[in-house]
């Protein structure tokens, strides 16, 4: 096999941190060209995504405050896949409990990674349609500070380019849903 195809060598692994959404360990490697070397890697189960849009064409999201920028970023719906659980179900939990809204059309837009240079965290995401707002919205969890956001998908797209705060996710996301676009 030429050099640089094969897979570095695991040699140890070191568990730092164990956390309700994410672990946080060290590995020491062998590369193939046998110089080793410590990676650090954040273990996430992964995060599901919704892209709402109502039947005027409108994009639902919500302006969700993030502390670790200590600020407040545009995002699609989203939430954490729990254990054993479908990522489908993750974003049908997530836009009631975040817009109030329920979808009865789902799409797959695709999947990717969000940060791969230390973390393993994969994004599912969706398109839901065929919206119907809740009566009654659940309550939000304690520790979420967020409003709702309609926006064309043009108005979206000028708030990325302008430099407004919208997390990589939701901008990744928004570039697969052009396609299924009008």
């Amino acid at each position: 096999m030429p050099l640089g195809r094969e897979l570095p060598q695991l040699l140890k692994q070191r568990l730092f941190y164990k956390g309700r959404k994410f672990n946080f360990e060290v590995n020491r490697l062998r590369l193939p060209n046998k110089s080793e070397g410590e990676w650090e890697c954040i273990r996430h189960p992964g995060g599901a995504l919704a892209i709402p849009i109502t039947a005027e064409g409108k994009l639902v999201l919500v302006r969700q405050y993030r502390f670790a920028v200590q600020g407040r970023l545009l995002e699609f719906p989203a939430g954490t896949v729990e254990a054993n659980e479908d990522p489908l179900e993750t974003v049908e939990r997530e836009i009631q409990e975040e817009t109030g809204y329920v979808a009865h059309k789902w799409d797959k837009l695709g999947e990717f990674f969000l940060a791969p240079g230390y973390s393993d965290e994969i994004i599912y995401a969706f398109i839901a349609r065929d919206l119907e707002l809740l009566e009654t919205p659940p309550e939000k969890d304690e520790d979420e500070d967020m409003q709702i956001v309609l926006l064309t998908p043009e108005e979206l797209e000028q708030a990325i380019l302008r430099g407004e705060p919208v997390d990589a996710k939701s901008i990744a996301s928004f570039f697969l849903l052009r396609s299924f676009l009008p």
